[in-house]
């Protein structure tokens, strides 16, 4: 099929995505707005086929701005065109121009089911952050209804199509090495045995209880706080079904004669999952010991959570120190035009990423030799997050002597 063609079946099917991601940003937030042309009309009307359709049925709703807001269908109808539009330059940079592929030897131009595999991956992940961006944007929170599904999909993601990982550049090569747990190193076969199918089940289990939102404190003695924490699993049971559900799924990758591929994909995704939750919370709780209060939304927990499902943990240590460039370019253009100084950081992780994804190759380049430092680099970044929370204990004892004991 000619590349044209193939651009244009991207675009369309871009469109389609699009409003998906539309639905998602008003269906899912938490103060539902009924905006889109799914939704009921406004003049109690049976909506016509064509209201239906991305673009189109926003421009159709333009009448409807008395009531939703001036030039309410703008931004939408960008966002399906901006999504449409970037997977197919996505789809010529990774599919067409292999950009995320080391230089090969002319006998091993990567197989093309390799290639749209990754695509595919890589477009599931940037709509999940498109929907999330925006609902941040708006109430400075991420739903579940985003996460959640985006890690599941992940996972099985990574199970169903191991290729779909990153491919790790190391000059011009005469064999592939993809992102796994272990990398730049060789894979440790021990993770092949029982013994790593347990200590997946275990992050997944973790990672679902996390997922609970109940308060509970020790205030009140060790034997309460356990009766409320265990009442508040069992309460939300459709996690725990989750869990077990997933679980159970992970076993039959590990234990049916597949390829031992399909496992160790599988099992980089968990721990991409459990390392990018644990280090957004790691800065949650040094903020909270530090100042107080919340340093990040438990949103952006699970937003890297599923990130590190999708690329692996090694993406999302990369991902997190190049969030901060990204949120002091558009924070302060931010509070320019709004002058608003809150900032909603989940859009920026997912700038980060994007960033990631587009130019993988050169970022590997320069900090790849950073992660065949083993336990050392947990220790410098465990020690970091402890000299974030001793600062942050000084600066919030500063204010409160030149504040006279505020706050």
């Amino acid at each position: 099929m000619q590349l044209e063609v193939r651009l244009a079946i991207v675009f369309l099917f871009g469109l389609g995505i699009g409003a998906l991601i539309n639905w998602s940003i008003y269906g899912l937030s938490h103060f539902s707005q009924a905006r889109g042309p799914w939704s009921k009309s406004l003049e109690n009307r049976r909506r016509d086929w064509f209201e239906f359709l991305p673009i189109v049925g926003w421009i159709a709703r333009r009448g409807e701005a008395e009531k939703l807001g001036s030039r309410f269908w703008v931004r939408p109808i960008l966002i399906e065109l901006a999504y449409a539009g970037g997977m197919a330059a996505l789809y010529w940079w990774e599919v067409q121009r292999h950009a995320l592929w080391p230089p090969l030897l002319p006998a091993m131009l990567p197989p093309m089911a390799q290639l749209h595999a990754q695509f595919g991956c890589h477009a599931l992940l940037i709509a999940f952050m498109t929907a999330a961006t925006f609902i941040d944007f708006d109430e400075q929170t991420i739903p579940d209804g985003i996460t959640i599904p985006g890690t599941l999909l992940a996972l099985a993601w990574a199970a169903w199509l191991p290729d779909a990982r990153l491919v790790i550049p190391s000059g011009v090569s005469t064999h592939l090495q993809r992102l796994h747990l272990y990398s730049p190193g060789a894979w440790n076969p021990w993770l092949d045995s029982w013994k790593g199918l347990a200590i997946g089940c275990l992050l997944i289990l973790g990672w679902a209880i996390a997922l609970n939102p109940a308060r509970y404190t020790l205030r009140h003695g060790l034997r309460r706080w356990s009766r409320y924490f265990f009442a508040s699993i069992v309460g939300r049971w459709q996690l725990l079904a989750m869990a077990a559900a997933t679980c159970a799924a992970a076993g039959l990758v590990w234990a049916l004669p597949l390829p031992r591929e399909h496992w160790r994909g599988l099992c980089s995704a968990i721990i991409g999952l459990a390392y990018g939750g644990a280090l957004v919370w790691g800065v949650r709780i040094a903020g909270w010991a530090g100042l107080g209060q919340e340093a990040m939304g438990f949103g952006d927990v699970t937003l890297m959570a599923m990130i590190g499902a999708f690329l692996g943990w090694q993406t999302t240590l990369i991902i997190f120190f190049l969030s901060p460039f990204a949120a002091l370019l558009v924070s302060v253009a931010q509070f320019i035009i709004t002058r608003d100084h809150q900032i909603a950081f989940g859009p920026y992780l997912c700038l980060a990423a994007l960033y990631l994804i587009v130019y993988w190759p050169s970022v590997w380049d320069q900090v790849g030799n950073f992660f065949g430092m083993g336990g050392v680099l947990h220790a410098i970044v465990a020690s970091c997050l402890l000299l974030m929370t001793g600062m942050l204990m000084l600066i919030r004892l500063a204010k409160r002597a030149l504040g006279g004991g505020s706050h």
